[in-house]
């Protein structure tokens, strides 16, 4: 019951809601890299332990769950988004098998960072990581609606990007009640939601030479090729555990 406990405590944004966001003593960029952290903690717990959580305590992490997709779509900033995000999926990674698990857990924060460094690139060009419909000639940035349709599909849990493989391997190695199905569906849904939601604000569009824009450096572009490659490796392992 006590790393019940803890574990909820990790990935449910319990610091957030009882503490962090009432205090304003951090911003949301620094919440977001506490609450990854906290998520990779429990995750190494977890694996440690290898026990799954009792039902009562995934039920809480549920209703949590339900509060987070509610806060994810009344806000416009990148930041605060994903580490709701991470609330969001919160009763899977108590639900899943320690392993099956703790792969998935990897393949969203893989994603969760390209997306932050997405929004590193918003907040330098317009001023602010909110992804608010921009309009102008600033819409010209192809590299930028490259690699976040990219993330926001593995978001949505599209094949063949490792968050669906890893998702539905994890389905596949549990056994199914009432409250799993509830909320694999919830889980599933949400965060195409959300992808879909994001997707339709963010910017997009094909490069033209005789426009001016604003996009991602050739650097950064090289950063976001390697995160997408080790997706795609994350694909192959799990795409291993299926045939395995």
């Amino acid at each position: 019951m006590l790393l019940d406990v803890l574990l909820i405590f990790l990935f449910a944004g319990l610091p957030y809601y009882l503490y962090l966001e009432k205090r304003k003593t951090f911003s949301d960029q620094k919440i977001l890299f506490l609450t990854s952290f906290f998520v990779f903690i429990g995750i190494i717990i977890d694996l440690v332990s290898g026990q799954i959580s009792s039902t009562p305590f995934i039920f809480l992490a549920f209703i949590s769950s339900l509060y987070a997709f509610y806060r994810a779509t009344k806000t416009t900033n990148f930041y605060k988004l994903l580490y709701l995000i991470l609330f969001f999926n919160a009763p899977v990674f108590l639900m899943f098998e320690s392993y099956a698990g703790a792969l998935y857990a990897l393949s969203l924060l893989t994603s969760i960072l390209g997306i932050f460094l997405m929004a590193k690139s918003y907040d330098r060009f317009y001023g602010s990581a909110n992804y608010q419909p921009i309009t102008g000639l600033t819409l010209v940035a192809p590299y930028s609606g490259l690699f976040l349709t990219i993330y926001l599909t593995a978001l949505a849990l599209y094949p063949p990007f490792a968050n669906s493989i890893l998702f539905f391997n994890a389905i596949m190695e549990h056994e199914a009640t009432l409250l799993w199905y509830l909320i694999v569906i919830v889980v599933f849904f949400g965060n195409f939601f959300i992808a879909a939601r994001v997707m339709a604000k963010t910017v997009f569009g094909k490069p033209n030479p005789n426009v001016h824009y604003q996009d991602i450096s050739p650097k950064q572009r090289w950063q976001h090729v390697a995160i997408v490659l080790f997706l795609l490796l994350l694909s192959l392992v799990g795409s291993q555990e299926i045939f395995s």
